[in-house]
């Protein structure tokens, strides 16, 4: 069997690198009869920081770059399949495999689904049931094209039933992305500027913000980091900023003398931050995720979440920008009140063992 892996925004790289770790490591690989490809599209295009997530994580250079950069949503979502409709041309595959839900997900499998080619999704059946997250407009499209669906809870097997899918198509593996922290989490690497700021375990806390609902509007994004900053008092606030984030914040003047500006992350460096920290606070879907998994508190700037079983069952609060729900959540926070979080189910490392099982079963 030949898989085309399609990756193409950082969050990706975590989800893909166990599946192929899986791949080299099962019987059918070493006989010939399993192989990938992997392509990345380029949808995130910092090579620096590409770079080192495939580095840290294990995952070898992609067999093709279709390079495509940042544009409006329609253009970059129809470079991607022009490019991506070339590459199956030139290099025919059994299935396409996709993961997650950015614009490189949708639009590879627009391509597989047109050409006749079967689609996986792993991360299959998530909804946050907002229509303006462009996450959850390729979330559903996706849903809708593909062939075989990998969840992370079962709750998500009602999503995709709703959609036509039927129960034979459907697997609850687990989750990929906690496949990846667990098997760094000895690999760690303390940010140079741990030290140099100050920075203590348990003594400050990690901020994200990054969706445009939080970040575009100037007036909006002071406000929100004003107040959080006022709520962390004497706790230091390190920010990794999306660049995108970086250029609105140089137009809104003084920040909290309690935040500390990062550059973006590589991924070791990252979760060592989170993981040694007080708490998260953020606006990310995969955050909530490693947080719960590391059973570290997070406090979640969003009015919804794809990811339910952050909340039912882990460390995560969903506050939305309710500024007397977040007062609350920090006086929890500070008070050492934090409510007691579980590890959702079958998030054990083993999802990428679990999906590369099943997809050869099935071939």
């Amino acid at each position: 069997m030949r898989l085309t892996i399609v990756a193409g925004a950082r969050p990706n790289f975590m989800k893909i690198a166990p599946i192929i770790h899986a791949i080299k490591k099962h019987p059918r690989h070493a006989e010939g009869k399993l192989s990938y490809r992997l392509v990345h599209t380029g949808q995130h295009y910092d090579a620096k920081l590409s770079e080192s997530f495939f580095n840290d994580l294990g995952i070898p250079a992609p067999d093709a770059n279709l390079e495509v950069g940042s544009a409006s949503h329609a253009v970059q979502t129809a470079n991607i399949m022009i490019g991506f409709e070339q590459e199956l041309l030139n290099h025919p595959t059994d299935m396409v495999l996709v993961v997650g839900d950015v614009n490189s997900t949708m639009a590879a499998t627009l391509v597989a689904k047109k050409m006749g080619i079967k689609i996986t999704h792993v991360e299959a059946g998530l909804r946050s049931f907002d229509l303006e997250m462009p996450e959850e407009i390729n979330r559903m499209v996706t849903d809708v094209l593909a062939d075989v669906f990998f969840t992370t809870n079962r709750g998500a097997a009602a999503n995709l039933r709703a959609l036509g899918a039927r129960d034979s198509q459907i697997h609850f593996v687990g989750n990929v992305m906690i496949d990846t922290l667990n098997a760094n989490l000895s690999r760690l690497q303390r940010p140079d500027f741990f030290s140099t700021q100050g920075l203590k375990e348990g003594e400050y806390l990690t901020l994200t913000l990054h969706r445009p609902s939080n970040v575009d509007d100037p007036e909006k994004l002071a406000d929100m980091i004003s107040f959080i900053g006022r709520l962390a008092g004497d706790k230091k606030l390190v920010f990794p900023v999306h660049p995108r984030t970086r250029q609105k914040l140089a137009a809104i003047g003084p920040l909290p003398s309690n935040l500390i500006l990062a550059e973006p992350m590589p991924y070791l460096e990252f979760i060592y931050l989170v993981k040694n920290g007080l708490a998260v606070v953020t606006d990310s879907g995969g955050i909530q995720e490693e947080t719960t998994f590391l059973k570290v508190p997070c406090l979640t700037l969003r009015e919804n979440t794809e990811r339910p079983e952050t909340v039912e069952v882990g460390s995560n609060l969903l506050l939305g920008f309710d500024k007397p729900k977040i007062a609350q959540a920090f006086q929890l926070l500070l008070s050492g009140n934090w409510k007691r979080s579980e590890i959702p189910e079958l998030w054990d490392g083993r999802a990428a063992e679990r999906i590369i099982d099943t997809l050869v079963s099935l071939a």
